[in-house]
């Protein structure tokens, strides 16, 4: 079977890989390369550098609706199945309708819940305790299409949405392949999503990750969770912005003083929130390194009934 992949980021990298492995992948598009980092040097897409290790011809359309000359090339290349895994881009009509046996989408929430860019952040920060991957036949909406195969796990205490993501990048591949076997043996039976159980999970914006204490413990912590690593959880202490990478939460006992540091000691800082109370235990000021609260109260003097904003 003829496959053309899309994707972009390290999520998709495993699906690829085991797609090299068992199936004929005669071309891969993704994402134009962009600059990263301080020193905004250009960098390959995680998908590009497997592309290229295995020789397999790349394709980088800054907008695929709009190049007639990739959507050609696609064509040619004549895939039986198209693949996309975090692509980046929507796929207007004409290139849903080039392979023989669609384009399936592989996506990391548990369909129709959670269509859209974030589903595993905003798994975390909405408090679910379960989640999975689901692979559909992609249509002209957002994450739309007729379901294929779902496969569920537990979201574990304490987890972020790093380590989420990279259980359910290896998933993702599982189902893949056992989509793409049963597609081969004719045994799937595409399932229409139901509309009005769909949810959405917008693409994170920066500002996202800002705490506000007036919240309870149990919405703060999951927050925390949900965009660590990015965009991250952030407060300010005397003006200065802290990141928070992990923190622990006690729900029980309501506050009627909001942000303020109920306790320092080298294992935590607890902080009250409208219910319940944070504790840090790993933080990070704007240009300095991420360190554990101990060796952050080497050169921090915080006490009791100080306020974070």
């Amino acid at each position: 079977m003829r496959i053309v992949f899309m994707g972009t980021p390290e999520f998709s990298v495993p699906s690829l890989e085991r797609l090299i492995k068992e199936y004929d992948v005669v071309g891969v598009f993704t994402q134009p390369d962009r600059p990263k980092g301080r020193g905004q040097k250009v960098q390959f897409t995680p998908v590009k550098e497997i592309a290229l290790k295995h020789n397999i011809p790349v394709f980088q359309p800054e907008r695929l609706r709009k190049d007639n000359q990739s959507i050609e090339s696609l064509r040619k290349l004549n895939p039986d199945v198209i693949v996309v895994i975090a692509y980046g881009q929507i796929l207007p009509k004409e290139v849903l309708e080039i392979p023989v046996h669609g384009c399936i989408n592989v996506h990391a929430s548990l369909l129709p819940r959670l269509r859209g860019a974030a589903p595993i952040n905003w798994a975390i920060i909405n408090g679910y305790t379960r989640t999975g991957i689901t692979t559909m036949l992609m249509d002209e909406g957002l994450d739309t299409g007729d379901m294929l195969l779902k496969e569920e796990i537990d979201i574990l205490e304490g987890e972020t949405a790093g380590e989420l993501h990279d259980r359910l990048m290896i998933l993702g591949a599982d189902v893949l392949i056992k989509t793409l076997k049963a597609l081969e043996a004719g045994q799937l039976k595409p399932e229409k999503q139901d509309d009005s159980m769909s949810t959405y999970a917008p693409m994170l914006k920066k500002e996202l990750g800002r705490i506000n204490w007036d919240k309870n413990a149990k919405d703060i912590y999951n927050l925390i969770r949900g965009v660590t690593p990015w965009p991250g959880a952030y407060c300010y202490y005397k003006g200065t912005m802290i990141k928070i990478w992990k923190a622990d939460k006690i729900d029980e006992g309501d506050r009627s003083n909001p942000g303020e540091i109920l306790k320092v000691s080298r294992e935590g800082i607890e902080v009250a929130c409208r219910k319940g109370s944070i504790i840090i235990k790993e933080l990070q000021e704007v240009g300095g390194k991420r360190m554990n609260v101990a060796a952050y109260l080497n050169g921090h003097n915080l006490k009791s009934g100080e306020k974070l904003e």
